[in-house]
């Protein structure tokens, strides 16, 4: 590799490493062997692996709920039914990963933590919007987070008209 690296090309090979082998794989020496490059440049960016750390899950909290919830809010669909396709359509090992990550380190548990508070409020709002009132709307945004991380952690992959007919039913099971 000839150009210089920036911390954003070490964050994306870090998210690469991450759902591809783990956490234990965000280390400086591997990561920059896979890049070509030399240690030093990572330690140009990072002060220690604790900072690259912390830079990747926010990377992480940015990808995986900020981006998409944009992403759902400036398309032309039913935001609720927008954000389940994707949600449910997506590669999910980075996420995955990081749950696992999560279970092993406290600052990865707390990106977690934090990124589920945000996606479930994000969803109860989404539901309070479709008309439920505000008990009922935290209920079953809770019921289709929990439906989601199965879905996730379970990562067995579900043939698209499969997947519809289950995305079909959620939305039936959630609506007013």
């Amino acid at each position: 590799m000839t150009e210089q690296l920036s911390a954003d090309d070490w964050i994306k090979e870090g998210l690469k490493a991450l759902a591809r082998s783990g956490f234990t794989a965000l280390k400086a020496d591997p990561l920059a062997k896979a890049m070509g490059v030399s240690r030093g440049s990572f330690y140009w960016h990072f002060a220690d692996l604790g900072a690259f750390h912390a830079a990747l899950l926010k990377r992480w909290r940015e990808i995986a709920a900020e981006q998409i919830i944009a992403d759902v809010e400036a398309g032309s669909d039913e935001p609720l039914n927008a954000l389940l396709r994707r949600s449910f359509g997506a590669r999910l090992d980075l996420e995955r990963a990081v749950r696992n990550w999560a279970a092993f380190d406290a600052a990865a548990q707390g990106a977690v933590r934090a990124i589920d508070r945000r996606r479930l409020d994000y969803i109860e709002a989404l539901l309070k919007q479709r008309g439920l009132d505000p008990a009922m709307a935290q209920v079953r945004s809770q019921i289709l987070y929990w439906t989601f991380l199965g879905f996730a952690l379970s990562g067995t992959p579900v043939p698209p008209a499969r997947l519809q007919a289950l995305l079909d039913e959620l939305l039936r099971m959630v609506s007013a």
